[in-house]
């Protein structure tokens, strides 16, 4: 038995042995989630020391992928910086108006959730070497490899939250306060995705159209400056911005169930409050034994085949977990099935989100065919698939809260129960995430480098299997969203008092309205800032193979630095905006108008950002996957077919990867600040109550 193997048996002896220890002799319940945190985060552990211990063979690789490290570092530590030199000036806001609790609150969830992306990243890279370093030998083992980059990320992020919060509970007692921890872990992710979108997409937009269009290189060539920009895009946009929208979500939930379980103390028992964070506790072990095994199927199955296996393993002992935790903590079976319906609602929405953008499926087949015929229909047919795609998804989240509220009896914590149902396989989910970033870097570091050509074709199927899990688990988190959606509208009511919203009063149709119109508001300026900086990017490599011809020759190297400096100055400068309209909106809407306009901008502002994310996530895929089904026939490469399908997936770019991972944020995070303000919003109303 290999030394990881264990360290595998002696961790599950351990962990398990408090685990039931904890359960069984009465201890109280907040040791249960301590466990299962450290876990988490021992499991994470070992995964990391299989990636950094062992030393790349390949020399010219690890200088590629050293040069993408510190460019990825570079661009982190000024975001952070960024981020805080604008957070004393929020955090003064949430202090005048809130008091210290909350303010400490707020600073520590913009710290955590920075950690987060951080080391999100820090995993990433050391993940990407490796993998295309082992395809040289063994397509398992690089396959292994990915994947536990994945499981890094998911689990030690997961575990990471579940600490903090635990521990900020028992020492403030009252879940209302945290309500502020999630508010500065919603902002920072938003500042982390946004800038990590507009980074990694301008630059993957700006070497499309100069070198697939207009020069006819491959992808990934080395001869294209926006190359390396391209790269580290992928690891400070897709993995660090990520791991801080994962830790977001997965806290947020956490905290808007304990503030809704805190009123059903009378109904449920006083340990009800504690059901949220144990249940998180279930789908951490289930998401953890679904990682683990990749390790035993592997490679009887396809890769594909596997991360179903894994899925599906974790969706079961999730679904029995939850029947237990209902029936052992609040003696009610019912919650328990509401639970498992969340997770039905997932594996329905990923199915959803396959019809509509799998690279098989009908839809992207179309799309594909109509490339043929140029780039204005490529755009009109994604973009009517696209915008059928999100009600599906809709429909099925309404009749399932509808049905659990029923089977239930009609209480809140049945919503609360499928909406975290929906976070029970949050951790495979990311782990699932990660593997698409990771190996898709690996490809490019294998080419830069100059790998052998069966490297490229291991990693190219690993890529593709990777786009498909990447397009999926945009499926769950918009779904999650769309379901927290219900949570927040219930949570704020109830905080506020107002069980009736009076539609006749102009007030609430005006602001519902307001609401409507601001993710299509941010939506704009996260998508022309895209847009913005990748002319910049465009006009740079041009400039490049204007002035110096050696280098489409392969005679002379470009100046890479260049097209990095361009993003991460842009991306810096265009990140802030959208988080300071989504923080002080709702604050300024609740404090002139009060709690019944803030309640109606919410209503408007979450639903429509629900809509039009699904929209941008699913279209922006279905084009992505276009271009892939035409790049496969080899005889179309550089066809007209292939510029239209390239220009069609350069215009999803930022659908996908910018606007629609924002938007989930953003009803995050208007919906966690309205929480945070809604006790006070009764007493200091000026125009409008």
């Amino acid at each position: 038995m290999t030394l990881n193997r264990w360290l595998y048996l002696i961790g599950i002896v351990i962990f398990g042995g408090l685990l039931i220890t904890a359960v069984l002799s009465g201890f109280s319940l907040w040791i249960i989630p301590v466990i299962v945190g450290l876990f988490a985060i021992y499991l994470s552990g070992i995964f990391a020391n299989q990636i950094i211990r062992r030393k790349p063979k390949s020399q010219t690789m690890l200088e590629v992928s050293e040069d993408i490290h510190n460019a990825a570092r570079i661009y982190l530590r000024r975001q952070i910086r960024t981020i805080l030199i604008a957070t004393p000036f929020m955090a003064a806001v949430v202090w005048a108006f809130m008091g210290w609790r909350e303010t400490l609150a707020f600073i520590l969830g913009v710290g955590t959730s920075m950690t987060a992306g951080y080391l999100g990243m820090s995993i990433s890279v050391r993940t990407n070497i490796q993998t295309a370093d082992l395809a040289e030998e063994s397509f398992p083992r690089s396959f292994r490899m990915a994947v536990f980059g994945g499981g890094v990320m998911g689990l030690l992020v997961t575990g990471f939250s579940l600490l903090v919060l635990t521990v900020l509970f028992m020492i403030f007692k009252d879940p209302n306060v945290l309500v502020g921890f999630g508010v500065g872990g919603s902002l920072a992710a938003l500042f982390g995705q946004i800038g990590g979108g507009i980074f990694t997409k301008s630059a993957d937009v700006g070497a499309d159209l100069v070198g697939k269009v207009e020069e006819k290189i491959p992808e990934d060539d080395p001869r294209n400056a926006a190359v390396i920009a391209d790269l580290v895009g992928d690891n400070v946009g897709d993995c660090a911005g990520r791991g801080a929208d994962l830790f977001q979500t997965f806290s947020d939930d956490i905290i808007t169930g304990s503030v809704v379980c805190a009123t059903l103390g009378s109904i449920y028992g006083q340990n009800v409050v504690f059901f949220p964070i144990l249940l998180q506790c279930v789908g951490i072990i289930s998401s953890a034994i679904g990682i683990l095994v990749t390790r035993q199927w592997f490679p009887q199955q396809k890769p594909t085949g596997i991360f179903n296996i894994s899925l599906w393993i974790s969706a079961i002992l999730s679904a029995a977990g939850a029947m237990l935790l209902s029936h052992w903590l609040i003696d009610n079976i019912t919650i328990g099935v509401s639970a498992i319906m969340g997770v039905a609602t997932m594996l329905i929405a990923a199915a959803t989100t396959r019809h509509f953008s799998g690279i098989n499926e009908v839809p992207v087949k179309q799309i594909a065919k109509a490339s043929h015929r140029g780039a204005a229909l490529t755009l009109m047919t994604g973009t009517a698939y696209g915008l059928r795609s999100p009600i599906i998804g809709l429909l099925t989240i309404i009749a399932v809260i509808m049905l659990a509220f029923n089977i239930a009896g009609g209480t809140i914590l049945a919503i609360l129960a499928v909406n975290i149902g929906t976070d029970l396989l949050i951790g495979i989910i990311m782990a699932s995430d990660a593997f698409g970033p990771i190996v898709d870097n690996a490809a490019g570091i294998a080419k830069i480098g100059k790998a052998q050509r069966k490297v490229f074709e291991s990693l190219s199927h690993l890529d593709a299997v990777g786009n498909t899990l990447k397009a999926t688990t945009k499926s769950y988190a918009m779904a999650s969203g769309t379901v927290t959606a219900f949570v927040l509208f219930a949570t704020f009511f109830t905080i506020t008092g107002n069980t009736v919203l009076d539609l006749i009063t102009p007030y609430a149709i005006g602001f519902i309205f307001v609401g409507i119109s601001l993710p299509y508001l941010m939506s704009s300026i996260v998508i022309g800032a895209t847009a913005k900086t990748a002319e910049m990017m465009v006009d740079e490599v041009r400039s490049q193979f204007s002035q110096n011809p050696a280098i489409l020759e392969g005679k002379a190297k470009p100046n890479y630095g260049y097209c990095v400096d361009i993003a991460t100055k842009n991306a810096l400068k265009e990140m802030l905006l959208p988080g300071a309209i989504a923080f002080i909106l709702p604050m300024a809407t609740g404090f002139l108008f009060g709690s019944a306009a803030l309640g109606a901008l919410l209503i408007g502002a979450v639903s429509s950002s629900a809509l039009l994310g699904a929209y941008f996530n699913n279209t922006g895929t279905a084009f992505d996957n276009a271009k892939k089904t035409i790049e496969e026939d080899e005889s179309l490469d550089g066809s007209f077919a292939h510029e239209s399908a390239v220009i069609g997936d350069t215009y999803g770019d930022p659908l996908k990867d910018v606007a629609g991972p924002s938007l989930l944020i953003f009803m995050k995070l208007i919906g966690m600040t309205s929480l945070l303000i809604a006790p006070m919003l009764n007493q200091v109303t000026v125009i409008f109550k």
